[in-house]
């Protein structure tokens, strides 16, 4: 499905949209858009993003039955939209292994673009974010084409630069489902010009799917890669279905990292493998990582920043009974930032931006 005129152009407004980044200063990544506002990969979602002063948006994405990349954080859909309540979907729910882990729910791969686009996206946290829940059935599933579409048109309505960066879901599970995920996504970098020559950077938790990547988007200058990382122990997806033995630990080493140099621009793990928390919960020192991947070459994001107080190490909740801590998370984003951090990645842009403006 073509990006459609009829979905409004993000918004050009708050606070950081109209300074330009300084030089070295840390990217701004708005994790599935401002999904602390807003319900995760919907429009209005993107649009708190741009407005708050992200540098970046994020969509996830996965594939539809008739092979439509749209945006959702996983195929299973049970938590994101109203699917559950659709007595004409019901029949549809199963079981699935992706990636070693049994999931139970309703998987995008068996539904078309256009019964997915019957559904509404829902808050997935619940009442720990009642801001966002307000908005539960409010917002239809975007295809990738309709993201880029909006981005492009916000990006030349406002003076700071805005880029994209999409992450490719569960490449080798897909690929076996017959979904060529990086096809897909040289696709639209063909098709929409905007791709062609904005910030992109483009991110997966696999490892192959990178290295072919990183030949293939040769023509592109910029476009970058970023290769995730998760628990140390586990291994990516296609590491894991070619029993390979190549674990994130590995991975984060010194010649793990190396080794990422050679296909990827940047290491992103999650952010308590870069500075964990002790036995009482408090943020301690930073750990090698950081150091050892600026000796590889790699600049280094992490994810992901959130200001509710549970998702807070334990010396930044004052905030009494509050949902929301905003001086925790501007001061937990401002340790990982003097430790060399060069992007994050947030569900809350405008506490990321005032980080670094900070600065």
């Amino acid at each position: 499905m073509a990006a459609t005129a009829a979905l409004p152009a993000l918004a050009r407004q708050g606070g950081g949209t109209k300074r330009g980044a300084r030089p070295g200063q840390a990217l701004v990544l708005g994790h599935r858009g401002a999904c602390a506002h807003r319900p995760e990969h919907t429009l209005g979602s993107y649009q708190r993003a741009v407005a708050d002063g992200a540098d970046f948006i994020e969509p996830d994405l996965v594939p539809t039955k008739d092979g439509v990349l749209v945006s959702r954080h996983e195929p299973n859909i049970a938590e994101t939209t109203d699917v559950a309540s659709r007595p004409e979907f019901a029949a549809r729910k199963r079981v699935a292994v992706i990636d070693g882990e049994r999931q139970e729910g309703w998987f995008t791969t068996d539904f078309t673009l256009a019964e997915l686009k019957t559904l509404r996206a829902k808050e997935r946290l619940g009442k720990l974010r009642p801001e966002s829940m307000a908005f539960d059935g409010q917002f239809q599933i975007l295809t990738f084409d309709e993201i880029v579409a909006v981005a492009a048109s916000a990006a030349s309505a406002r003076a700071r630069p805005l880029g994209i960066i999409p992450e490719i879901k569960h490449s080798t599970y897909f690929h076996a489902l017959g979904h060529d995920m990086e096809a897909k996504l040289l696709a639209a970098i063909r098709t929409h010009a905007w791709l062609q020559q904005a910030p992109v950077i483009v991110q997966s938790f696999e490892v192959a799917n990178l290295k072919r990547l990183r030949a293939l988007l040769h023509p592109w200058r910029n476009i970058a890669l970023m290769q995730l990382a998760e628990d140390p122990a586990k291994r990516p997806g296609d590491v894991l279905a070619a029993n390979g033995n190549l674990t994130y630990g590995a991975m984060l080493s010194p010649n793990g990292l190396a080794d990422v140099a050679r296909y990827a621009d940047w290491i992103a793990p999650y952010d308590r493998t870069l500075i964990g928390v002790g036995n009482d919960g408090a943020l301690q020192a930073p750990g090698p990582i950081i150091g050892d991947a600026h000796r590889a070459g790699l600049k280094v994001g992490c994810y992901t920043f959130r200001p509710e107080p549970v998702f807070l190490p334990t010396n930044l909740r004052q905030c009494g009974d509050a949902l929301r801590c905003e001086s925790g998370s501007i001061a937990e984003i401002r340790a990982y930032l003097a430790a060399g951090i060069h992007g994050f990645f947030t569900d809350d842009p405008a506490l990321g931006r005032r980080a670094v403006d900070a600065g």
